[in-house]
């Protein structure tokens, strides 16, 4: 991995100040614009890591109602696709290839047999996904508005946008080179896939934890 040591200056600390981040650690990373994907792929956080042309960005990390909603929803869209044999479903952390240059983690990723050259590599774009979206703006943004852009360039057939602030889920289906939506789905509802015939998600099921996590 290329570092940043010769383009930075070094902190020099006689000893480290408790309350401050371990500067050294980050000069053992490229700076943010010198980024290839093999210094990203080579990285091993353990966090949530998206790459793009040369940038990451780091995610932040899930609560436990945002872990129950991704993972309830794998335990059912993986019964359905084992069920019929189409190919393999994920939970993140795992960078999803969009493209040579940018790398997203989906909350939830269904990739069919021919996206997976190894599986000690990651797919080539993805047939599925989820996302659940995370308190404020710039989650909003970037569930709503970027990933729903950079998913279309993929050409992911279907993405389910989970809102669990607004207790919402909308499903966009893949038409042309850009997203339509097919749906919105509330309390009561039940959601239905255009990409995969007879998988469907009620609502109520999805969102049964919000009430009690609201509570103080």
């Amino acid at each position: 991995m290329s570092t940043a040591l010769d383009s930075v200056p070094v902190p020099c600390h006689t000893h480290p100040k408790a309350g401050e981040p371990a500067w050294d650690l980050a000069l053992m990373y490229p700076l943010q614009g010198h980024w290839s994907v093999e210094d990203y792929l080579r990285l091993d956080t353990g966090m949530l890591v998206e790459y793009t042309d040369g940038f990451i960005r780091v995610l932040p990390v899930p609560n436990m109602l945002h872990q129950w909603i991704v993972q309830f929803l794998f335990r059912l869209l993986d019964d359905y696709v084992q069920a019929r044999n189409l190919g393999e479903v994920f939970l993140a952390p795992l960078p999803v290839e969009l493209t040579r240059k940018k790398y997203r983690e989906p909350d939830v990723v269904f990739v069919r047999p021919e996206r997976i050259q190894t599986m000690r590599s990651q797919p080539r774009g993805a047939d599925f996904v989820i996302e659940v979206v995370s308190e404020g703006r710039e989650n909003w943004e970037r569930d709503y508005v970027e990933k729903r852009a950079d998913y279309a360039d993929a050409g992911i057939a279907e993405y389910w946008i989970v809102d669990p602030q607004q207790r919402k889920l909308t499903v966009l289906a893949l038409e042309g080179d850009a997203y339509r939506e097919r749906g919105v789905f509330f309390a009561g509802d039940e959601a239905v896939s255009v990409a995969l015939p007879g998988f469907a998600v009620k609502l109520d099921d999805v969102f049964s934890r919000c009430e009690e996590a609201d509570q103080p």
